[in-house]
């Protein structure tokens, strides 16, 4: 018995924001965000839209593209780090939404490495026997993450203002992370197949918390008392902190490692890889890890340049285009591999 991924979908926001909509609100350029990361654009949502309504359009697609209904589905895996609500998670407001049943749904947070550990849990659901489809989703909503009261609305062409000087200051004085982020949603329907020759064949995942303060949001923790305050807000500690260079060099040497050892493991060579699917946060470090592992540039897509870094959604965003493009074919062997807060990373072998 395999786990299989029989559809796809996305969801993504309708509000386009290219790096020269970022310059109207801060001292950026789209030369200056080009150079760093390999980024032109990305998708805002829209006030309200959160990361379970992005979920639910690429969970509906994902359905549709697999043939099956909600009535179908006997467990939900939603990752994210950016939930409509601090408690409860995504997992019962789109089982409610979308009318499944009253099935299990899984609320896991592993931030950019979310979907590679549903993957791994689906595997474990379906292979156990406990569980016959499952629905996995990726989805984040980062934007409320960036303080842009002071120019939100500018760069999604609601206001055609222009921000003041101290606005301008402190977007600039976040602009290393805020660049970066985008909005959207990638699922997939996985499902119990008896076929050896396909499916999930194996993955491997890691967490090292010995620097969780490389990437981290520093406020709004249940440390603190109260969890929030305005202290923190005028402080900027729900804003994500990075140490950019540091989690280049983890990215660049662990996620390699991981696919090595996932190769192993079944006995297959990097070279057999015929797609890598490296989590979309940096152009560079997509670069990096496809040098470190000696694949070629046609084995290692990216889409970087037009979503930007979506966390949990990189993964089956961009795994959703290659099938939707025909790069995936029956037979190829696939793996994802990511890195991201924690730390977390690890990959996973996947016969198409």
């Amino acid at each position: 018995m395999r786990a299989i991924i029989t559809g796809s979908g996305i969801g993504i926001p309708k509000n386009v924001v290219t790096n020269e909509m970022l310059s109207r609100i801060m001292d950026t350029s789209d030369e200056w965000i080009r150079t760093r990361s390999g980024i032109e654009q990305r998708y805002y949502a829209d006030p309200g839209e959160g990361s379970a309504e992005l979920g639910m359009i690429a969970a509906r697609n994902a359905l549709a593209a697999a043939g099956r209904e909600t009535g179908d589905i006997d467990a939900l895996v939603f990752a994210t780090m950016t939930p409509n609500y601090f408690f409860p998670g995504n997992g019962p407001v789109v089982q409610a939404k979308m009318g499944f049943g009253e099935i299990a749904c899984y609320d896991i947070r592993q931030q950019c490495s979310g979907f590679l550990y549903g993957l791994d849990l689906a595997d474990a659901l379906i292979r156990s026997g406990k569980h016959q489809r499952v629905l996995l989703i990726g989805a984040e909503v980062h934007t409320p993450f960036m303080p842009w009261e002071n120019g939100w609305d500018i760069t999604i062409g609601r206001d055609d203002r222009q921000v003041t000087p101290e606005e301008y200051a402190a977007n600039t004085a976040i602009r290393d992370r805020t660049v970066l982020f985008g909005d959207g949603a990638g699922a997939v329907v996985i499902e119990a197949v008896d076929d050896e020759s396909r499916g999930l064949l194996a993955t491997k995942l890691f967490t090292d918390g010995s620097n969780v303060e490389a990437l981290y949001v520093p406020g709004v923790g249940f440390r603190k008392r109260p969890y929030v305050s305005r202290e923190q807000i005028d402080a900027s500690d729900p804003i994500p902190v990075m140490e950019g260079r540091a989690v280049f060099k983890e990215a660049v040497s662990r996620m390699p490692a991981a696919v090595r050892a996932v190769c192993e493991e079944t006995g297959a060579d990097v070279a057999d890889i015929d797609v890598l699917i490296i989590h979309q946060a940096n152009l560079r470090i997509v670069e990096g890890v496809a040098k470190q592992l000696g694949l070629p540039p046609e084995k290692v897509p990216h889409n970087i340049e037009r979503y930007g870094n979506t966390t949990a959604g990189t993964l089956p965003i961009l795994y959703h285009e290659l099938i939707a493009d025909g790069r995936i074919q029956p037979g190829m062997l696939v793996c994802f591999t990511t890195l991201g807060s924690g730390l977390h990373w690890g990959a996973a072998l996947y016969r198409a």
